[in-house]
């Protein structure tokens, strides 16, 4: 008997041991985490809310097991910073979600970083065959204490920072010359809306959002100004390797999020015909097909496509 309430005592102080080894390893016991603005807590409850499309309060108290008083102080704190919002569900309107704004999204990408890079930082002191037995411990902790998939969309958007132009003008001459043939004066005209887009920015009517993905920009889209009552959107795109995950969809969606936000009646934007991807993602947010037009452009025949979205 005493010897098994020993060896239980043991086990118990080993664990206790590497938690506080751990969370003092990582820093996770400053009252700020990696020197940002917020808590431990706050810093999950935003990491959850990027990689949820459709986050809910009881879902986020469910997932963290954070008490409901505890978590509704947090949420308050992130809304008046203007971190947050609630917006509807796109299938009840009665049930609102929670979403990071264009702040929020950009505070959320800087601490990502930071968390990333510590951790890389962290890894790049082992070798190869230390870091395979730490991942691999690591998951056996994991699978034996129960941790379930996590349930999370597997990319998050932010703002754009330097160098995401060039990245944006890059892979939409690439891709679209592979995909599609267009020549380099495609190339040319992303380019210049691109350059316009930095030289003439409006921070209050305008942004850029950049899907990532492990570190990796996967996805892109523009709402700019066309007058003080309607926007447009430009530069969607979502690179093969993310395709499928509903990256586009939601790209559009933060975008017209925005415009309703900003205060625009209308959003307008110009296609082809042969895109067909992209088409869908405009019906299914419910634009309307107003104009279409022949044109030789790119190398190519196209029929340009105009459509809008009341809002």
């Amino acid at each position: 008997m005493q010897e098994g309430r020993d060896m239980e005592d043991r086990r118990v102080a080993a664990v206790r041991r590497f938690t506080r080894f751990y969370t003092q390893h990582m820093g996770v016991l400053d009252r700020k985490l990696l020197h940002s603005p917020f808590s431990l807590s706050e810093a999950r409850v935003l990491y959850e809310i990027a990689h949820q499309e459709e986050a809910s309060a009881a879902a986020l108290g469910s997932e963290l097991k954070l008490d409901a008083g505890y978590l509704s102080r947090i949420l308050s704190g992130l809304a008046r910073r203007n971190l947050i919002e609630k917006r509807p569900s796109d299938t009840d309107r009665r049930r609102s979600h929670l979403h990071l704004t264009p702040d929020g999204q950009a505070a959320f990408a800087a601490l990502n970083a930071r968390s990333h890079g510590q951790t890389a930082d962290m890894l790049a002191s082992l070798s190869a065959d230390q870091c395979k037995r730490l991942v691999d411990a690591m998951g056996t902790i994991e699978g034996l204490l129960g941790a379930q998939p996590p349930h999370r969309i597997p990319y998050i958007l932010r703002p754009n920072r330097p160098g995401d132009m060039g990245w944006i003008i890059q892979r939409h001459a690439v891709l679209y010359s592979e995909e599609y043939a267009w020549d380099e004066t495609f190339e040319a005209m992303v380019a210049e809306i691109a350059a316009k887009f930095v030289r003439d920015f409006d921070p209050a009517k305008e942004r850029c959002w950049i899907a990532e993905r492990d570190g990796e920009n996967v996805g892109s889209i523009l709402l700019v100004k066309e007058c003080d009552k309607i926007a447009r959107i430009r530069l969607l795109l979502v690179d093969p390797k993310a395709r499928g995950l509903g990256i586009g969809h939601r790209l559009v969606e933060e975008a017209l999020a925005f415009a309703r936000r900003t205060g625009y009646r209308k959003v307008t934007l110009w296609t082809n015909d042969i895109l067909h991807a992209a088409r869908r993602i405009y019906q299914a947010a419910e634009f309307r097909l107003v104009e279409e037009n022949p044109h030789r452009s790119f190398g190519h025949d196209l029929i340009g496509q105009t459509w809008e979205l009341d809002l």
